[in-house]
């Protein structure tokens, strides 16, 4: 078996990834390691743990420990690493965690994989990253990986020093790192907070769907399993990709006015719920990647399209309100202001 430890898994991404790996990857045993704040939830797990229970296991954990992180490197032969905190107007107004899980996290755990013979060796590391690291991107064209790291928050500022470190540890002590750098996620298992999710309960709760500005910011949407098949790639890339970067997108550019008219219309609710609001600082106009070289060079293509993709996550968060309830009560108790900021428990009493 090939032991996987996935930090970070019980988040978004890193829980659709599970259930992509278990399913593609027989041969993997994972171990889950996520200390469960604002953006990793149990109940995104507990399915993998009833049905896989030889092949996955939690393990609750701060990706800052060391006490905790490097046991758990020793004992596994790939490395992925998701944990981070990743809410954009939190990283605002409280930037210091971000630094600390994005930055001193990715620290301990590269110093566990370089304490532990990963340099010069069989094994891989690989770092998730964002194309929010970009900062704006060019009028004429995409993001490519060449381009320098211009990030406009604390939080893509924190995922550019994670993605600046893993390289120096890489060209310094020749540690087995590859990095990817997304653009935005969509799919099922998105926290409330996020865009999508957020406008689609709004919606079903009959509230305004807040806009910033005048909500022509465009983001490239790729769905959640996209991307995860574009990490498997990545995972196994030729030896000679060590140390490089790829973007991961879907050439999908949507501007949020579109994404909220194209929530609206499918749950058949009316566009006057579109409430316009004053923008955030340092709100990016565009964030797109260039995605030719993960395709020319690993074969990989988005698979999902965006119409049909965006109808079924709306469908799904419609049809789980199990999930969104729990994943809202847990919030509310560990985001500051989680009441002032968004409200969403009030919809607990429904």
């Amino acid at each position: 078996m090939t032991r996987v430890l996935i930090t970070g898994a019980a988040g978004f991404i890193g829980s659709n990834f599970v259930e992509y790996a278990l399913h593609a990857h027989p041969d993997w045993s994972i171990t889950n390691l996520d200390r469960l704040t604002y953006a990793g939830f149990r109940v995104n797990i507990q399915p993998f743990e009833q049905t896989f229970p030889d092949r996955y296991r939690f393990v609750w954990g701060d990706i800052c420990n060391p006490w905790m992180v490097e046991p758990l490197v020793a004992e596994h032969d790939l490395v992925i690493h998701f944990a981070a905190e990743s809410n954009v107007d939190l990283s605002v107004i409280a930037s210091g965690e971000f630094v600390r899980t994005n930055v001193e996290g990715t620290r301990v755990l590269l110093d566990a994989c370089l304490k532990h013979g990963y340099a010069n060796s069989q094994r891989r590391i690989l770092i998730v990253s964002t194309d929010e690291v970009y900062g704006n991107a060019w009028q004429d064209r995409p993001s490519l990986e060449s381009d320098p790291l211009l990030p406009c928050s604390p939080y893509a500022a924190s995922k550019a020093g994670q993605d600046l470190l893993a390289y120096g540890y890489f060209a310094t002590h020749d540690l087995p790192i590859l990095r990817t750098r997304c653009s935005n996620n969509y799919g099922p298992r998105q926290d409330p907070t996020k865009l999508i999710p957020r406008f689609v309960l709004q919606a079903l709760h009959n509230q305004a769907l807040p806009v910033y500005g005048h909500g022509q910011n465009t983001r490239d949407w790729i769905h959640v399993s996209d991307h995860c098949r574009a990490l498997d790639a990545v995972l196994h890339a030729p030896e000679h990709h060590l140390g490089e970067v790829f973007n991961i997108g879907a050439d999908c550019e949507k501007n949020v006015l579109e994404i909220s008219r194209s929530i609206l219309n499918y749950l058949g609710y009316s566009r006057d719920l579109i409430e316009f609001v004053p923008d955030r600082p340092g709100h990016v106009r565009r964030h797109a990647v260039n995605s030719a070289k993960i395709q020319s060079e690993l074969g990989w293509l988005p698979l999902v399209d965006f119409e049909q993709g965006i109808k079924e996550t709306v469908a799904w968060y419609r049809n789980n309100p199990t999930w969104w309830r729990a994943i809202i009560a847990q919030q509310a108790q560990s985001l500051p202001n989680y009441s002032d900021v968004y409200g969403f428990e009030r919809w607990l009493a429904d």
